[in-house]
């Protein structure tokens, strides 16, 4: 449907554009790729699901919810879930975080006391990508290293988007990042091209560029 060296051109232009601005952005904006949808039920077909990249976006800080301390990851015990029930500390554990694994005997647990903040910001431990059957360093560093190279791809509304990287990024690596989703998104389309109104890349403040499509 579309080519890693689609991805490549419209990166470029995209950053052609960036440059002839007569004020430039200042950070380092982020990369988004935008996939949107026609004649598709999001109801009928939801996409909901974890890719991974080839290309790491970003660091992720992750915690987890364990019986015991971890030595490898920032760690919340069963014996503290309790502390969490102020919704002060419930708000700030939420926003530190980007991440939260759990251990599959404490999901019941993990759901009750922690599913009302987590569940409504994304971040609830998934059995996708998030729940680790055994609590050892192995497992656990196992499950961080797919966590940082992971997007979450989840149609809401018939658009996917999702961050491929940042403006920094080399064309290439951006490129490879966005093939992959796309592709994803693709092969969960029940008609297929059919359900492409069109793909786009943008910066955090720019204009999107369309990318070409076969």
């Amino acid at each position: 449907m579309t080519t890693k060296e689609n991805f490549v051109k419209a990166v470029q232009a995209l950053k052609k554009a960036e440059s002839e601005l007569k004020k430039p952005t200042k950070f380092n904006q982020s990369v988004d790729l935008i996939i949107n949808l026609r004649d598709y039920d999001i109801k009928k077909t939801t996409i909901n699901s974890f890719v991974l990249l080839p290309h790491k976006i970003k660091e992720k800080k992750i915690a987890a919810f364990l019986e015991k301390k971890s030595n490898f990851i920032d760690t919340i015990t069963k014996a503290e879930f309790e502390d969490f029930k102020d919704k002060k500390k419930m708000k700030k554990l939420i926003a530190e975080y980007d991440f939260f694994i759990g251990a599959a005997k404490l999901m019941p647990a993990i759901a009750a006391t922690f599913g009302r903040g987590l569940g409504p910001a994304g971040k609830m431990p998934s059995p996708q990508l998030g729940v680790v059957m055994a609590e050892d360093e192995n497992t656990i560093k196992t499950l961080v290293k797919k966590i940082e190279t992971a997007v979450k791809l989840r149609t809401k509304e018939p658009t996917v988007k999702v961050s491929i990287g940042k403006q920094s990024d080399k064309d290439e690596d951006l490129a490879e990042n966005a093939v992959v989703v796309f592709n994803e998104v693709f092969k969960n389309l029940p008609r297929a091209k059919e359900n492409l109104k069109n793909v786009l890349i943008k910066y955090t403040m720019s204009k999107p560029v369309k990318v070409a499509l076969q």
